[in-house]
């Protein structure tokens, strides 16, 4: 039988509200971090972040709808990513996701440049989400 894992994103395990899939566990990647977000319209609470605690640099590009990607905090610089734009974020980025007027489905995929991946507990299925205050510190991102 041949090593491979199909489902389709209603199939993998949700958090946070239903916004988080659990795409990496659900799969049974291990070399890297993997999940689709769901963003509602005019979404702003994305927790703003970085991976300074695991040194991972993520790359995020949108499957539907449209999303502002904020790099370097409040006065940081912003990019607009729609279906077929990808960007890459190195582990020191603060970073957000912003919503305009429709809803977005974005894909993050993370890794450690050089080091084995090493999987955030809280995206291994039937493990309890941190609150979305404690999103990027040790051990506790999306990616």
């Amino acid at each position: 039988m041949p090593d491979v894992t199909v489902k389709r994103v209603e199939d993998f395990e949700a958090i946070f509200g239903g916004g988080f899939r659990r795409v990496r566990a659900g799969l049974g990647v291990t070399s890297f971090g993997l999940a689709v977000i769901d963003l509602p319209a005019n979404f702003t609470v994305f927790p703003e972040h970085d991976q300074t605690h695991d040194d991972q640099e993520e790359v995020y590009t949108v499957l539907s709808g449209r999303v502002t990607l904020r790099v370097g905090g409040t006065h940081g610089e912003e990019y607009e990513l729609e279906p077929g734009v990808f960007a890459r974020v190195g582990a020191v980025e603060k970073r957000k996701l912003i919503t305009g007027d429709e809803p977005a489905r974005v894909i993050a995929m993370g890794a450690m440049p050089g080091k084995a991946y090493e999987p955030p507990e809280f995206t291994e299925e039937g493990t309890k989400p941190p609150s979305l205050e404690k999103i990027g510190t040790k051990h506790e991102t999306p990616a």
